[in-house]
């Protein structure tokens, strides 16, 4: 029965690669047209626009009308921005809103939430007899709370970074809502230190002081990223490993340790676990990286060193998936050469070696010297980034 689940879920893996890579493709095109309008604002302010924004519209596909527009998550278009910030004027609470959910970085949201999912499956299914006899009524708000813990983290974290990335993001990231002026710098330190107060004392009335020094420490980590004066994301090896350790280490195991805490099980460090956490902290350690393939401009402008403004997209895109590579190699030969039964093989080997796949088909796509591209083949790394907690829950 569990070989059967395996081949199905694999199957499913396979098809949602192939629609996320159609789905993607479009998202490229979109992106390639907003950013053609963009570059042309930007022409008229600097007096020099670089090669990577310049794009052509597509005399093919019909511009929107304006007004009709709303700036969304990865939107460079200025019309899209205007009636976005427009909108907010205007008292619109839908607006707000959308101001509020762009200002959480939805992307990293989605990672925040599959890690909580993944990890809650895992830690069950690795404790016999947990599925059967845990008390729901108790676990399920239990869960919801730490959820709403990490998410609170999670806008801490990014939400700071925009208040004082405001004068970089206007160049690199003038769809966000603090560089745009969809909110309000008063608005957002509201939320940054609402954020910053509320998860913590989440953590600290409802869980275990080992979880909540974790919780601190990513905290912290979090945010002496952008504060001065450490500002860690000046130093490209102290920014690689500060998202390495939140990301990839504290979420995935703080996860699981909560998990086991609440069903009364004691914590140990199962194969599967170890694996994902140098997984995910080795991938993590790549989007690090990768994260500041479309900001090179804007980085250099503020004198931000970056190993991306240092090498250049092309060697970094090659360096980047040359690493996810050999991560993929070294889960398929630790599913290989691992003692029979500690991993379902179909989902460890197939999956990872599918995935692979993917990835190399998205590189081969990556055109350095366009933005669009660019933004494409990062999108394609985290969208890589989610698939693989989809695999952890079945290896």
């Amino acid at each position: 029965m569990m070989h059967r689940r395996s081949i199905y879920a694999t199957v499913v893996l396979l098809i949602s690669c192939v629609q996320s890579t159609h789905a993607f493709s479009s998202v490229s095109s979109q992106s390639a047209r907003s950013a053609a309008s963009l570059a042309s604002s930007f022409n008229a302010k600097t007096q020099s626009t670089p090669l990577s924004l310049q794009y052509q519209r597509s005399p093919s596909i019909p511009k929107k009308s304006p007004t009709s527009l709303n700036a969304v998550e990865g939107d460079f278009d200025p019309d899209a921005i205007k009636n976005s910030v427009s909108a907010v004027q205007s008292g619109s609470i839908k607006a707000r809103l959308r101001a509020l959910y762009k200002f959480t970085r939805p992307h990293t949201i989605r990672g925040t939430i599959l890690a909580s999912f993944a990890g809650t499956t895992r830690a069950l299914i690795d404790t016999p007899g947990a599925i059967a006899t845990a008390n729901w009524g108790a676990l399920l708000p239990r869960a919801f709370i730490g959820m709403i813990a990490l998410l609170l983290g999670n806008a801490f974290i990014v939400g700071i970074n925009q208040i004082f990335d405001k004068d970089i993001d206007v160049l690199n990231k003038p769809f966000l809502p603090v560089a745009s002026g969809e909110m309000s710098e008063r608005v957002a330190w509201f939320a940054v230190l609402f954020s910053g107060i509320v998860g913590p004392a989440i953590v600290y009335n409802f869980f275990p002081m080992m979880l909540f020094k974790l919780y601190m420490l990513g905290w912290t980590l979090g945010m002496v990223y952008s504060v001065p004066p450490l500002r860690t994301k000046r130093n490209p090896l102290a920014a690689g490993l500060t998202i390495a350790t939140v990301r990839g280490f504290l979420l995935n195991f703080g996860v699981y340790y909560a998990v086991k805490d609440a069903i009364g099980a004691p914590f140990g460090w199962s194969p599967k676990v170890s694996f994902i956490a140098r997984f995910m902290t080795a991938f993590a350690t790549v989007i690090a990286v990768t994260k500041d393939l479309p900001d090179i401009e804007g980085d250099k402008a503020y004198n931000i060193s970056t190993l991306a403004t240092k090498l250049g997209v092309s060697k970094i895109a090659n360096g980047a998936t040359v690493c996810l590579l050999l991560n993929y190699i070294h889960a398929i030969l630790t599913g290989v050469l691992s003692k029979a039964g500690t991993f379902n093989v179909i989902p460890m080997v197939g999956g990872h070696a599918a995935l692979a796949v993917m990835l190399l088909t998205r590189f081969k796509s990556l055109e350095p010297e366009k933005l669009a591209s660019i933004k494409t083949y990062y999108k394609h790394i985290w969208d890589l980034f989610y698939l693989e907690y989809f695999l952890y829950t079945l290896i």
